[in-house]
Formats: structure tokens, C-alpha cells, sequence
């Protein structure tokens, strides 16, 4: 066989993988694998994924994403449609990109199961910011004052992607506003914390470095609600949109977007919101 042959022998192929894929996306949305919503962007997220970590990230080729130090990662795989709860519990690197991130307020509450953002691949966020449980974590602590004005408390996060930058702009955003917001502001409840997911044996964002939890008493959980007839749950949040907006222009996603809602939680995840203008 010719090099001319042998290359359409490998576009053919590629091309039928990566009809296979969406195949295998309509069928989750069929299944009700996290859905994604009018905002999605068919093939679009994988380059907003390069463009989110400029600093650690190349380009896309061949269904890998490279790393600028060569490393690659494939971003799709092979195991076709998940149920939600494998979706979360084993996403591959286009299952966390696969739920379009609603930026601003929210029009009604998340339809069952669109948690986006929810789902982290492992692997990728242990090479970008390190495993915790190894104490490959701890050389990128920083410490920031949070809310200087309104608490002084002195927290650590990451200093990799200028989240602890980016953090210390929002507090000073946050610290400007009303007295009357302080309720949902501080304490805070915790940044950088080296476990897992309650339940689950998946490390958290705040094991990164790259999450922070605010005022407890003011917050809503879906664990903490009671389930409906139908096995949902209610949705609940008093977090003002006011707050989740400065987080957002920072490059944060809020917990309070997903169906099973965290409404005290905010994490770094740049890769799901429009660049910054």
C-alpha cells in the first residue's frame, strides 16, 4: 500500500472515531448523562480547554491533548456513553467538558443530573496541580488575606494558573460590597484541604488547591435536603448573584449551577467560562 493510500487508510479512520463519539454523546443525552445545555459548543470545548492553561497546554492532535512538555493525554476513552454516575466517578478528559456551564443567572434550576463542571479527570488535574497525597500540592501553597476589610482570615490556595492572584481580586471586589452581604462571605469555610469527596474516594478541588467554600450557615446542599417522590431533589440557594458573578469574572464556577447543588462552593475552572475580554 502506497503513503497515499496509508493516509486515507488513517483519516478514514479517524474520521469514523470521531463519528462514533458524537453517536456516543447523542445516546447519553438520550440516557440523561448530564446534558448539555443551549450554550454548548460543538467542538469548541477542547479548545477552550488549550486556551484556558496557556501555560501547561499546547494544542490538540490526533485525540490527545499535549502538554508544552510533550506529555499526552487522550482526551476521549473509548468507553462510549456513560451513566451519570460513571460520568462523574471516571470522566475521561471530554466528559468534564461535556456540560455546558450556564454563566450568569440562572433562568430556572439545573435539569436533573447538568452538574457542569462537577466531573473532574483525575489524571489531568493531578499533572496540573499535583497529587495531595503525595505532598506534590504543598510546594504551590501561597497564603492570602481573605477579606481584609470584613475578616483578615488568612488562607491557602494555589499559586499555579495566579489562582491565589485571581482569589485575592475577588476578595477585594467581595470586600466592597454591603455590609449586608458579609452573611454569605465569611467565614470562610476552608480552601485548601488534602481529601476526598464525602462519599467517594475521588480527591476534592479543594486537594488541589483550587476551591473555596464560604459561609456555611447561609449555604444549601443537596445532601442535606430531603429527596422528593421521585428521587430528586428540591433545589435551595440564598447565595446573592451578585457574589457568584465576581467569582465568575475571575474564572470560577459556582456549586449552586449544578442540580446536585453546593451552593458554598467555588472553584477555579477557566476552561468552562468565556476568556476574559
Amino acid at each position: 500500500m502506497s503513503v497515499a493510500s496509508d493516509n486515507r487508510v488513517a483519516e478514514h479512520a479517524r474520521c469514523a472515531a470521531r463519528g462514533s463519539r458524537s453517536l456516543a454523546l447523542a445516546l447519553a443525552l438520550i440516557l440523561g448523562v448530564a446534558a448539555a445545555g443551549p450554550a454548548a459548543r460543538a467542538g469548541e470545548p477542547l479548545e477552550a480547554l488549550v486556551r484556558a492553561y496557556p501555560q501547561h497546554l499546547s494544542h490538540i492532535d490526533s485525540g490527545d491533548l499535549v502538554w508544552r512538555d510533550g506529555t499526552r493525554m487522550p482526551v476521549d476513552d473509548g468507553r462510549g456513553p456513560k451513566p451519570f454516575e460513571q460520568w462523574l466517578a471516571a470522566p475521561d478528559i471530554e466528559d468534564m467538558l461535556q456540560v455546558a456551564y450556564p454563566v450568569g443567572a440562572l433562568a430556572a434550576p439545573p435539569a436533573r443530573n447538568s452538574d457542569p463542571g462537577r466531573a473532574r479527570n483525575a489524571a489531568f488535574f493531578d499533572r496540573m496541580y499535583g497529587d495531595c497525597r503525595s505532598g506534590a500540592v504543598a510546594a504551590s501553597l501561597v497564603e492570602i488575606v481573605w477579606l481584609p476589610k470584613k475578616a483578615g482570615q488568612r488562607l491557602k490556595v494555589t499559586r499555579i494558573n495566579g489562582v491565589a492572584e485571581k482569589l485575592e481580586a475577588i476578595s477585594t471586589a467581595l470586600d466592597a460590597l454591603p455590609a449586608s452581604f458579609d452573611q454569605f462571605l465569611v467565614p470562610s469555610a476552608g480552601t485548601y484541604n488534602c481529601r476526598v469527596i464525602a462519599g467517594t474516594s475521588r480527591t476534592s478541588a479543594h486537594g488541589h488547591g483550587i476551591a473555596i467554600d464560604l459561609a456555611v450557615k447561609r449555604a444549601d446542599y443537596w445532601q442535606w435536603a430531603r429527596p422528593a417522590a421521585d428521587g430528586g431533589y428540591p433545589y435551595r440557594n440564598a447565595m446573592p448573584a451578585e457574589v457568584v458573578a465576581i467569582f465568575e469574572a475571575h474564572g470560577f464556577i459556582w456549586g449552586g449551577k449544578w442540580y446536585h447543588y453546593d451552593t458554598m462552593h467555588f472553584e477555579y475552572r477557566p476552561e468552562l467560562l468565556p476568556a476574559p475580554r
